[in-house]
């Protein structure tokens, strides 16, 4: 498969890096959802050799948009070393958005679904792969604009399939796609699952998520100093930005990278004032009033105390009660999980029923979540415990220090009178081994 590059026009936005980041609109751009429009907006295709995409990739700086942030090009290398003459690699665009906070896949798919799709068939020409899945949540709109981009473009996607992955937060982990791909089992292979080397048919995989891919499709088109010239020199690029609860205007923003959380919000029509989970399920509490001024990067956002994630920032009601809230996320990840190992079997059940007992007053409870969460920290199978540590530590250091008062009040009288979610959570129904 080739490559991409264009004689045509460059996107019409194309901001000042100095300028205002809100607003930036590279993936998100109107009058690209057809084929013919994506055609007329982003040029002709030419074909470029492969090592020259690896060599923007790495220049560009791109890292993974899916949660983990890990840098696109070495990935890439990974997989075109393992791959060879007699073993094609393999593709597979993360499509399934598992985490209910987080809507900027779906969005981008219902905008621009070409560039999702040029992205992969740009990965697969750079790790020698012959063939593309598209994985999709099961009865997914976006499996059917997927399934309409690859018909209109015709025999030049011949190798690409849309497949429905089960509606489970950790199926649409990358060694979970593997596995189902290759056995109808969503669930995670483990941490040491080498998928770049043996993945797909035993074949070398590369999975990475849609917004990644797209971003992609532009490098390969534009160049690495196209890319870099919005968002910050360190993280360069643009990113999707999902706001959610208490927010005047909740949607999908698409921003440069480095911009303040105070102007995503702003964006959004809130003022940076009380909780809010930035990162996803799996992300952290943070007083918006003490982290407005980070800026909307990996880094910085470790450096605060929080995750980027998923790429999401929900916000908490006023007078909403985060205890109450972060025991409504424990139980939906104890019932998501794929119960292979002792702390997803155990453990998450056991946190998810202690911050409930915490919020409904009883004191043991939060003694024994205390003593629980490092013992379930980074011993699972696969990430998924981790992320329900994190989030949970992150409501107790909140709930020990800022929000103290309301601890004692849940302690002392049983609750709080907070009614109000933030965190939109699906009805996840436990199935025999998590499949779901």
């Amino acid at each position: 498969m080739n490559t991409a590059s264009t004689t045509g026009p460059r996107p019409s936005a194309h901001p000042d890096p100095t300028s205002e980041p809100i607003g930036v609109t590279r993936l998100l751009q109107a009058g690209n959802a057809s084929w013919p429009d994506h055609q007329r907006h982003f040029g002709t295709v030419q074909p470029i050799p492969a090592a020259a995409v690896g060599d923007r990739v790495r220049a560009s700086g791109l890292r993974g948009r899916g949660g983990a942030g890990f840098p696109t090009a070495t990935k890439i290398e990974a997989v075109a070393s393992a791959a060879g003459r007699l073993r094609r690699a393999v593709v597979v665009a993360n499509c399934c958005e598992g985490d209910p906070t987080a809507r900027k896949d779906r969005v981008l798919i219902a905008r621009a679904p070409h560039l999702v799709v040029d992205g992969a068939l740009v990965a697969a020409s750079a790790v020698g792969a012959d063939r593309v899945v598209f994985a999709v949540h099961e009865g997914s709109r976006s499996g059917s604009t997927l399934r309409a981009a690859l018909a209109e473009r015709g025999a030049g996607t011949a190798a690409a399939t849309v497949v429905e992955v089960p509606h489970r937060f950790v199926a649409s982990e990358a060694s979970a796609l593997v596995r189902f791909l290759n056995t109808g089992d969503a669930r995670p292979l483990g941490r040491l699952a080498p998928v770049w080397v043996s993945g797909v048919a035993g074949r070398p995989t590369l999975v990475d998520n849609a917004e990644t891919l797209a971003q992609l499709a532009l490098i390969a088109r534009f160049g690495d100093h196209w890319f870099r010239s919005v968002g910050s020199p360190e993280e360069p690029g643009t990113a999707l930005v999902t706001v959610g609860g208490a927010v005047p205007r909740p949607g999908v923003l698409e921003i440069a990278t480095g911009t303040p959380i105070r102007t995503i919000l702003a964006a959004a029509g809130a003022s940076p004032a009380g909780w809010a989970l930035i990162g996803g399920l799996a992300g952290r509490w943070v007083d918006l009033a003490v982290v407005a001024s980070t800026r909307f990067t990996t880094a910085d956002l470790a450096a605060a105390g929080a995750v980027r994630g998923v790429g999401s920032i929900t916000v908490l009601p006023p007078g909403g009660c985060l205890l109450t809230e972060t025991a409504r996320i424990l139980r939906h990840l104890a019932d998501a999980g794929a119960r292979q190992c002792g702390p997803c079997m155990f453990g998450l059940p056991a946190i998810a029923a202690d911050m409930s007992a915490v919020a409904a007053g009883d004191p043991m409870a939060l003694t024994r979540l205390r003593r629980r969460l490092p013992t379930i920290d980074r011993r699972g199978a696969c990430a998924h415990p981790d992320g329900a540590v994190a989030v949970a530590a992150s409501a107790l250091a909140a709930l020990g220090g800022p929000e103290s008062g309301h601890l004692r009040q849940h302690l002392s009288h049983g609750g709080c009178r907070a009614a109000a979610s933030a965190v939109p959570l699906r009805v996840v129904k436990p199935t025999r081994a998590g499949l779901g």
